[in-house]
């Protein structure tokens, strides 16, 4: 009897445990990326617990999913490019999108991108741009209408750069007139060069919170996404944004499953949580980069809607390019990055 008291006792046990563990949640995300309230606000209704990881960038994600497989992850959030890669490594699982009630709630059209056709693999979160931003009190405005006037010799030592290999080859790239998404190794090389002369002016590369370097007054430019340009802006309205002449690039961040997910029935859960109207917009408000969520957009204020640098024009994004997928060229992107990097 008492051996089957201990049997029952250890099985209770062990299914409290296991209930334990299905009411968690772990999601890899940038930084400053997703409200503490939105966290808040799905455990209460969920009474799933969230673990919220971060990273600075997307080599850094993708080395340790990769590392590991996916496993100790149940959401990830990669942006355009990376979400290619890892869904033809196999690091994320296909989507069962029959499983979320708000999918039809995204804008058509920036579902079914090349990256991710029919979004088999991922879905829309926020997407942004990439520009210049610069402080009102220490440059006039017009100073700074292209990628190229980074350049000038005024500005040594006061610049920032995104600590991001596309990013920043992107706009040397831009200023040669290339695609940001050349896989020509002389391009390559070429921007490579280019940008060992815009050092000199380089002070800090940030990509964790470049807005605060702004806010500090450590910088008076350099490049920043929009949503930080946005949120810098309401502590300090003199921080501007600019669309340069030669384009921006843009970008969208999306929400997959880890291959190694072991939570997945709360992933779907919280990722049909986020496509919810009402919550998409306070994400968007906090966040301050653009919505994919076309009911959410309609609830923003016209204040935020009709914000250039959170909800930029057609004329904003002309010329403007997403990064794709560069393949077998990945690797002289990253050789020639740690030689910038390193000063040679």
């Amino acid at each position: 009897m008492l051996r089957m008291l201990l049997a029952g006792w250890l099985l209770l046990c062990s299914g409290i445990a296991n209930a334990a563990e299905s009411e968690t949640l772990v999601i890899y995300n940038w930084a400053e990326y997703l409200p503490r309230k939105i966290l808040q606000q799905f455990t209460r209704e969920s009474g799933i617990k969230v673990q919220y990881l971060t990273y600075e960038n997307n080599e850094a994600m993708y080395a340790k999913v990769k590392a590991t497989k996916g496993e100790g992850y149940d959401i990830l959030v990669p942006s355009t490019y990376y979400v290619d890669r890892m869904r033809r490594e196999g690091l994320v699982q296909k989507i069962d999108k029959s499983r979320l009630h708000h999918f039809g709630n995204l804008d058509p059209h920036l579902l079914n991108q090349p990256y991710d056709p029919d979004n088999d693999y991922s879905i829309p979160y926020l997407w942004g741009t990439t520009g210049i931003a610069y402080n009102a009190d220490q440059i006039l405005p017009g100073q700074l209408k292209s990628w190229a006037n980074l350049w000038n010799p005024d500005y040594k030592n006061k610049l920032l750069l995104l600590d991001d290999m596309r990013e920043v080859f992107s706009i040397s790239l831009k200023v040669l007139g290339y695609s940001i998404n050349t896989t020509d190794e002389n391009q390559i090389r070429a921007a490579y060069e280019k940008l060992t002369e815009l050092m000199p002016n380089v002070r800090v590369f940030d990509a964790e919170s470049p807005k605060t370097k702004f806010l500090a007054q450590e910088v008076m430019a350099g490049m920043l996404w929009n949503g930080e340009a946005y949120m810098a802006s309401r502590e300090n309205p003199k921080i501007k944004y600019v669309y340069p002449k030669e384009g921006v690039m843009q970008w969208m961040d999306s929400l997959v499953i880890s291959a190694g997910a072991k939570n997945m029935e709360n992933a779907y859960r919280f990722i049909d949580f986020v496509l919810r109207p009402e919550i998409a917009r306070q994400i968007s408000e906090e966040i301050g980069y653009s919505s994919p969520n076309r009911a959410a957009i309609h609830l923003l204020s016209d204040k935020i809607r009709n914000n250039p640098t959170a909800y930029p024009t057609a004329d904003n994004l002309q010329n403007s390019e997403f990064q794709t997928d560069v393949g077998a060229a990945l690797p002289i992107y990253e050789q020639y990055w740690r030689r910038l990097r390193a000063g040679r």
